[in-house]
């Protein structure tokens, strides 16, 4: 189902401090859909939100003219129902259904990277324990108590031409 919408914003962005306008028009067209269209998910179209943020934040338009389409898509057990808005001048480019196939490449894609993964982190591990030993040996005085290692203090140096020598 498509329709054509003309949305006043000018009342609606009044409410807001300037600084925020334009995103209570996004919130103001949001809820106007939700009213209009019946349905709680509305999706703003990328056109539409570069069209009401072309002038900043403090300018939005008055009012503008959209198209929303009321689009189903099924989901595994369930069927989600949401709108799109968009400029009515822009087609409205639908999710692609997937095939077996393509869900059986992306499974494939899957297993193949965590593969992968796995192989990368025992390699890590495998590196971490040559470390190890090293690391445990706690630096220790002839008396049993832990040495204090020397601080290196890093002297600050001059850079260009100074007066001091």
């Amino acid at each position: 189902m498509e329709k054509l919408y003309t949305i006043p914003l000018r009342k609606e962005f009044q409410k807001a401090p300037n600084y925020r306008r334009t995103s209570r028009a996004i919130i103001a067209i949001r809820n106007f859909i939700k009213k209009h269209m019946k349905n709680e998910n509305v999706k703003i179209g990328k056109y539409l939100n570069l069209e009401m943020w072309k002038h900043g934040r403090k300018n939005p338009p008055p009012r503008i003219k959209v198209k929303a389409v009321l689009e189903k898509i099924k989901d595994k057990n369930k069927e989600i129902e949401y709108v799109i808005v968009e400029l009515p001048h822009i087609k409205i480019e639908l999710p692609k259904k997937k095939t077996k196939k393509e869900e059986k490449k992306e499974q494939v894609m899957e297993t193949k990277e965590e593969e992968h993964k796995t192989e990368e982190e025992k390699e890590k591990h495998e590196v971490l324990q040559k470390e190890m030993p090293r690391e445990q040996q706690p630096n220790k005085d002839v008396a049993g108590k832990p040495k204090k290692e020397p601080k290196i203090k890093n002297k600050q140096m001059i850079i260009g031409r100074t007066s001091k020598k």
